[in-house]
């Protein structure tokens, strides 16, 4: 557990960095192509004719820009965006406060933990893999330190698990919340056995919202052959890959099987 001088030292939740060799990645090859058009640019009329030189420059300057400009709107996304998002996702699930809450996929915590402000007597379950190459510094110690500072820490509870096999009874949550996170299970046999077990462990008339940047058709088809009212919202840019979000209820008269 976090000590009291860890908490301290953490001035504000870290909700981490999405996709973070992509970013990586784009920063880097942003400014070797900038570093590589300076040099042309400025040494290479030495070597070569000047038109060719600036011809050179021109052509690796733009790639490059766009390569930064790329990575800038990705960390914008991972820093700002996806915190402006949630907030807006858990209003629309108009929680009452004494619900019990499922967050799949949670990372860092942003939809579980603003979910869990929005609670008083219910409690916010998360539950993932904790794969760093998907979100960086992905640990359960880091989402309970963003509890510990937004001062829900006594409203969650933190679980390792699979979303294609959730560790709940069938009917055990009145809303449950996912963000970009099912679509790093790349089978799609997969992705439709988390749905479905998301639809599982939903009680009758429960609210879902899911949040992604890929596959949200997929997502909706799964929901509605088992009954389900939804709907679907966006796109938004954030993460460059348009992210849809998705809002759904169970049926109150129908119980999903297992």
């Amino acid at each position: 557990m976090p000590t009291r001088k860890n908490r301290m030292s953490q001035k504000t939740p870290d909700y981490g960095i999405d996709a973070p060799h992509v970013q990586q990645l784009l920063l880097f090859a942003g400014l070797a192509c900038l570093a590589s058009s300076f040099i042309f640019f400025f040494l290479s009329p030495k070597f070569v004719s000047a038109p060719l030189a600036i011809s050179l420059s021109m052509t690796l300057l733009w790639p490059g820009i766009s390569m930064l400009i790329c990575a800038g709107v990705m960390f914008w996304g991972s820093k700002v965006g996806k915190i402006r998002l949630a907030r807006k996702l858990i209003d629309q699930l108009s929680l009452r406060g004494d619900e019990q809450v499922l967050d799949v996929g949670c990372g860092h915590g942003l939809m579980l933990i603003t979910a869990a402000k929005r609670l008083g007597s219910g409690k916010a379950s998360g539950i993932d893999l904790w794969q760093s190459e998907d979100q960086a510094g992905n640990s359960p110690e880091a989402t309970l330190r963003n509890a510990q500072f937004e001062g829900v820490a006594d409203r969650i509870e933190l679980k390792t698990g699979d979303a294609r096999e959730l560790p709940f009874a069938d009917n055990s949550f009145d809303a449950i919340v996912s963000s970009w996170a099912l679509h790093n299970i790349y089978e799609e046999s997969g992705r439709t056995k988390a749905v479905q077990e998301i639809a599982r462990v939903l009680r009758p008339a429960g609210r879902v919202a899911i949040v992604d940047t890929r596959h949200s058709k997929e997502y909706s088809n799964v929901l509605t052959n088992a009954g389900f009212e939804v709907s679907c919202q966006g796109p938004s840019l954030m993460f460059l890959l348009p992210s849809y979000w998705l809002l759904g209820r169970k049926p109150a008269t129908l119980t999903t099987n297992s």
